[in-house]
């Protein structure tokens, strides 16, 4: 059964600058970047006629294209001991509006919305016995990081393979953002 998850890509260049904050903090397990992404919807592990399903409903999403910007840096969990270390999105209020379509679209196959309040970001890096101290000057070094405003003009289905080395990320299908019909 295919592992899948839908999201948007990251334009080359972003790729190369989100690469470039990589290190400085003990534990740290760093997304390469062919794995640098932001995740809309996780599905897991589906069946094909569910992983059918789920590209035949996407293909009728119909929702605007818009500029998204990464930026500032944080991590989950907020408070207590940090396991993901991320960058944020600036003005995140087209995004989750995608996020919310992309979730009606699921929701008639049986696939419910995460009820935990979605908070859209790129995963940096999953940190394991990180000082928390590390962590905190690595925050302070970055918080001002952002990137250039990019196009967001399709979401993706993606399929994650989980072996020895890691977790290998394809892209199995893409759907172009467009205007809803009116």
């Amino acid at each position: 059964m295919p592992r899948l998850f839908i999201g948007l890509d990251l334009p080359e260049l972003v790729d190369q600058q989100l690469e470039m904050m990589h290190g400085g903090l003990p534990g740290a397990r760093w997304e390469g970047r062919d794995k640098l992404h932001l995740t809309l919807t996780f599905l897991g592990d589906v069946d094909g006629g569910l992983a059918r399903g789920v590209v035949d409903a996407l293909a009728e999403l119909r929702a605007p294209a818009f500029e998204l910007e990464l930026a500032g840096v944080g991590v989950f969990p907020p408070r207590g001991k940090p396991r993901v270390l991320w960058v944020g999105v600036r003005e995140a209020e087209a995004v989750r509006e995608l996020k919310r379509r992309v979730d009606r679209l699921l929701t008639p196959l049986g696939i419910e919305p995460e009820r935990r309040k979605y908070t859209p970001h790129v995963t940096l890096a999953r940190l394991k016995r990180t000082p928390e101290r590390r962590v905190a000057e690595y925050i302070q070094a970055h918080a001002l990081y952002s990137c250039l405003p990019f196009r967001v003009d399709a979401v993706r289905l993606y399929s994650s393979v989980l072996s020895r080395s890691g977790s290998k990320y394809r892209i199995e299908a893409a759907f172009p953002l467009r205007e809803p019909d009116a």
